[in-house]
Order: C-alpha cells, then structure tokens, then sequence
C-alpha cells in the first residue's frame, strides 16, 4: 500500500509577537513581519492599540527587513 513520508519536526522558538490590548481581540503578528516603525501599531482587526508580547511558535523566515 502507500506509505508516509516521514514527518519533519515542526522547530518551535519564543518569537517577539505585537498582541491586541483588547479583551474582545484576540489579534496578534508577528514583530519581524509588522512595517510599522515607530512606537506600537495598531491592530488590524479591531484598531485598537497593540502591545509586546512572546509567543512560542513555529519559526519563518522573513527575507524582507521593514
């Protein structure tokens, strides 16, 4: 019959995240793929404030440094 392949351990690190300060929300991004500069953006869903979190989650790599 047919086999699977083997699987790849999915890697896991604490990542420095942007969390939504609402109760209501529960948005989040990544720090490394946020454009945002200056001071804390704003979340995309609720447009409330965001603040600096960790979260422990697979690891991407982002080419792009904004």
């Amino acid at each position: 019959m047919f086999q699977r392949k083997p699987t790849e351990e999915v890697v896991k690190e604490e990542t420095s995240v942007w969390e939504c300060t609402s109760e209501q929300c529960k948005g989040w991004m990544r720090s490394n793929f946020s454009s945002h500069s200056e001071g804390s953006p704003t979340c995309p869903i609720c447009g409330s404030d965001m603040e600096e979190g960790t979260r422990l989650i697979e690891v991407i790599p982002n080419p792009r440094k904004f």
